[in-house]
């Protein structure tokens, strides 16, 4: 999962949207530095990438992206991931993509004392160039494979696996409604954790 689904799934609750957002950045336990509604959401981040990790459907669409991509499949199976939520958005949500984003900027802004580096960092450029609007489309999607190519200096062009997203784009579709209606229940059930249990 990216960006836009891991905002998604954080719901409205403030901390775990911060949380959420900045989890890839926090390394072993030093999130027990932040406040308990952000560990909650650093620790809810986690869970959801070892549910996806793990999921079925998510390992058969890396298996197509492995030959050609190796290592990097994971990362482009979540661009591809966050562009059927983006594209079909108005499926899970009362909000607008555009108002979902308007949103979400908002109350990361509202939060920069609280983000590290990487959270400010990422942020700029998010707004800059609108990543979770432009996610919905496929020319979106290929920017942001362009992009990360040229950040991480990868021997891979990771911008050529849009033409595996548009050959295989029912197959992919398919998968995620599939993955994404589970991982739904999924994240539901650790919420419940998290409120009554804590941490």
């Amino acid at each position: 999962m990216n960006f836009l689904a891991h905002a998604y799934l954080a719901g409205e609750d403030e901390g775990l949207i911060i949380g959420n957002f900045i989890a890839d950045s926090v390394k072993g336990s030093s999130w027990k530095a932040y406040n308990l509604d952000i560990q909650k959401g650093i620790l809810l981040h986690r869970k959801i990438d070892e549910f996806t990790d793990n999921h079925p459907l998510v390992l058969i669409g890396k298996r197509r992206l492995y030959k050609n991509y190796s290592k990097y499949s994971g990362v482009i199976i979540d661009i591809f991931l966050d562009h059927f939520l983006a594209a079909n958005f108005f499926k899970y949500s009362n909000k607008t993509l555009e108002q979902f984003s308007t949103d979400f900027y908002h109350t990361i802004n509202s939060n920069q004392e609280v983000l590290n580096d990487y959270g400010n960092k990422i942020i700029f450029y998010m707004q800059k160039n609108n990543w979770l609007l432009n996610y919905s489309s496929i020319k979106g999607i290929e920017n942001t494979l362009t992009a990360m190519t040229k950040r991480s200096g990868a021997i891979y062009n990771l911008n050529q696996s849009i033409l595996e997203l548009q050959n295989h784009y029912s197959e992919y579709e398919t998968e995620f409604f599939v993955f994404f209606q589970e991982m739904i229940l999924f994240v539901g059930q650790q919420k419940e954790i998290l409120k009554n249990h804590g941490i």
